[in-house]
């Protein structure tokens, strides 16, 4: 019995470490708003340069913007633009991006 509680734990365990981070979509809107100037008011780049952001996966964002942030991924427009943001801020902004459609 308990092999079988060990392993269904493992395993509820490993399925919960690829869920989606829950970030407040309405506070990511508004820290998102001088991102608009770049990637779109409705998170479309307005420019071929400037990615899409609308629809992508939440985890996906949050990952890019730690890698800027960090300076694992560098660019001269967007990493002094994600060094200020707080944790909340990334999760709250990739929230609101991967809410668009």
């Amino acid at each position: 019995m308990k092999k079988i509680l060990l392993v269904g734990t493992a395993m509820l365990m490993a399925a919960s470490a690829g869920l989606a981070v829950a970030g407040d979509i309405e506070a990511g809107r508004a820290k998102a708003a001088i991102c608009a100037a770049c990637h779109g008011p409705d998170g479309i780049g307005l420019q071929p340069i400037y990615p899409n952001l609308a629809g992508q996966k939440e985890a996906y964002i949050v990952k890019q913007l730690h890698a800027f942030k960090s300076g694992a991924r560098k660019d001269p427009i967007m990493s002094p633009m994600a060094v200020p943001l707080s944790e909340a801020d990334v999760e709250n902004v990739s929230a609101y991006y991967s809410s668009l459609k």
